[in-house]
């Protein structure tokens, strides 16, 4: 048998190492990009230090080192370079620097902390087993991490939570609002700038709490903001309610678990209620859109049963739960969905 390529097969296919290289090393990208948020890269840039000697300057840093990782930003489509002088893309520009209302640089932290880090070292007894191997994974109780997470997250909360309150806080009218796993509590605090007439029950741990009521108090809402410290899965969460909040919770647990903890949100809310689910949901093809698809990983990764869960399987969930039906709203620019579902 002639086994010789003919041109137009030899031309079907390049091989690129490269491309496999930098998967292996992708590491690189997120260790750069958190070193140049500690050194405040993106801030000085944005504030006039735009070449090597200035950037030094500014952050106390070594020329030599600061050359190599802006260069490796750059090629990293983080940052520009012309003629010797260095520039903010405009994503960068809006997300990185602290200048920007929009400023994430602070999830860098939680994002690379050693506990995220070794989630992911070995993936394959993870997928072996189907699961965490960090025993209850990211949920044990009171963990400190999640005030880490709270913390470092609040930015990014604040920017969808802007979305969500103005499709659920009806200004005008008295609102009985209960925040599940509240965090930063970014999502019941906006709903209550957003309506004064809202009073916001948060649910948490109590550490993370402590968190939250501050940021309440910043806002001027915190004459309104009631906290309810503990397990969502225990606490009594009390009733009336007009709006449930459940911000990035379902995707922890598996179906049956969340179809349990959503009988109770049924139970604590007023006939005519609404349940606002903020997830990351993947199309059924569970490979797009790309970020709430790669999301299922950091589920396997950091949970017993958790999943980035999709649409359909959502809205199975509240209707097993006894809820009806359900409808999807994007919440630019983060990348996750607001699913509102009627009582």
């Amino acid at each position: 048998m002639d086994t010789t390529a003919t041109p137009t097969q030899e031309n079907a296919f390049q091989p690129d190492a490269a491309a496999i290289f930098r998967a292996m090393t992708a590491y690189q990208v997120s260790m750069a990009l958190k070193g140049a948020i500690e050194l405040e890269l993106f801030t000085h840039i944005a504030d006039g230090a735009v070449t090597v000697p200035g950037l030094a300057s500014r952050a106390k840093a070594n020329e030599k080192g600061i050359r190599i990782v802006c260069d490796f930003l750059t090629l990293s489509g983080f940052l520009t370079k012309q003629d010797g002088t260095y520039g903010l893309t405009p994503n960068t520009a809006f997300f990185l620097s602290k200048g920007s209302p929009a400023y994430m640089g602070s999830a860098v932290s939680f994002l690379t902390n050693d506990f995220q880090l070794t989630t992911f070292s070995d993936i394959a007894s993870v997928v072996r087993k189907g699961g965490t191997l960090k025993g209850q994974g990211s949920m044990e109780p009171e963990n400190p991490m999640w005030v880490e997470l709270a913390r470092s997250m609040a930015p990014i909360s604040a920017i969808a939570a802007r979305g969500v309150a103005a499709l659920t806080a009806e200004p005008g009218r008295p609102m009985k609002v209960l925040d599940i796993a509240a965090g930063p509590g970014m999502y019941g605090i906006e709903v209550a700038k957003r309506n004064p007439q809202a009073q916001v029950y948060a649910q948490d741990w109590k550490i993370v709490l402590e968190l939250s009521t501050e940021h309440a108090r910043q806002a001027g809402v915190a004459d309104r903001y009631h906290p309810i410290p503990g397990s969502a899965f225990d606490v009594d969460l009390g009733n009336g309610y007009d709006l449930v909040l459940l911000p990035n919770f379902l995707h922890h647990f598996d179906p049956p678990t969340n179809v349990k903890l959503l009988k109770k949100l049924r139970a604590a809310m007023k006939p005519g209620g609404q349940l606002a689910t903020i997830e990351f949901t993947p199309n059924d093809d569970r490979i797009s859109p790309p970020a709430p698809a790669a999301f299922s990983l950091v589920m396997l990764t950091n949970t017993v049963g958790g999943d980035a869960w999709t649409l359909a399987e959502l809205d199975r969930m509240f209707r097993d739960a006894g809820f009806g039906p359900s409808q999807a709203h994007e919440i630019p620019p983060s990348p996750e969905t607001l699913i509102l579902t009627a009582y």
